[in-house]
């Protein structure tokens, strides 16, 4: 791949892979789960509105662009915000973002039915199988990476979900790579998640107290960098090459998420993790190998902004 699609991937992988530890620190800071997704969903709009309109873009107003940006932001945003979020009471981050890897093992499943031009070949299953047996390995393991109250296989449910609404939101935004904007696509599916996600926070939650000051640096830290960087870098990437690709990403960020858990949280390296960690990691490789070879993904002039 391009050195610049590998410096987005990159970028993206940092700003998921920390947002993890992040959120458990948020959730010890006293930030109720559901209510933390509205809130870092409401500042990145605050955010990208600004970066839209300081760039002359403006939001679309016809029924297919929002049709997109509604499908994202549910399936996408919402989905995998609330889902992983709750699942990180249950399990480390480490343990969530290993499970995240089967992001692309999904998507290309997924493609291969969805997308004609990206077929599941026999050597691209043995990667992906080497990285699904590394998660599968995880699971039986029964390890969560908590010193105590891990409950994986609920964590393991919930992460599920949320890279099932991933993998079929990058398949449905590859259908439609030519209609969309990065920048205005990452607005507007920020502005439907906040619709969707700030009455269900009401809802279950309530009106939540205010945040202290270390909850508020929490809070940006996941609206900005964990919200509005990586998803605006996963869309350009998006655009340039394979949806498989693009997913790779996922690979990346369990590596991230486990090294700063351990550092900065109560989280551990279980022999579980460790393994499947480097099954994962192992099949990542061969998928790397398998896409460089592929004639299809060239790096396009994209959009003109």
């Amino acid at each position: 791949m391009h050195p610049r699609i590998w410096l987005a991937l990159g970028l993206a992988a940092i700003g998921w892979g920390t947002s993890g530890p992040v959120t458990r620190a948020a959730l010890a800071a006293g930030i109720p789960p559901v209510g933390m997704t509205a809130m870092r969903a409401a500042i990145a709009v605050v955010v990208i509105t600004t970066i839209v309109y300081a760039t002359d873009r403006r939001y679309p107003t016809d029924r297919p662009s929002w049709t997109l940006g509604a499908m994202m932001g549910t399936v996408n945003l919402a989905l995998p915000f609330v889902a992983t979020v709750i699942a990180l009471q249950y399990a480390s981050s480490g343990f969530v973002g290993l499970l995240i890897a089967l992001t692309p093992l999904a998507t290309a499943l997924l493609a291969h039915y969805l997308l004609p031009d990206e077929p599941l070949q026999r050597a691209k299953i043995t990667g992906l199988g080497v990285a699904f047996a590394g998660v599968g390995l995880l699971l039986v393991s029964g390890d969560s990476g908590l010193a105590s109250g891990g409950r994986p296989l609920l964590a393991a449910a919930l992460t599920v979900t949320a890279v099932i609404g991933i993998s079929y939101g990058a398949i449905y935004a590859k259908q439609r790579q030519a209609s969309f904007d990065p920048i205005v696509l990452t607005g507007m599916q920020f502005l439907v998640g906040v619709v969707l996600m700030v009455p269900m926070a009401l809802v279950v939650e309530g009106v939540p107290d205010v945040p202290s000051a270390w909850g508020v640096v929490l809070l940006l830290y996941l609206g900005v960098a964990g919200s509005v960087l990586p998803f605006l870098m996963f869309y350009w990437v998006l655009q340039r090459t394979s949806v498989t690709n693009a997913s790779l990403v996922a690979y990346v960020v369990p590596l991230i998420s486990l090294s700063t858990g351990i550092v900065f949280l109560d989280e551990r390296l279980d022999l579980g993790i460790a393994i499947g960690g480097a099954l994962i990691l192992t099949g990542v490789l061969l998928i790397d190998r398998i896409e460089r070879g592929r004639s299809s993904v060239t790096v396009s002039a994209g959009p003109a902004h």
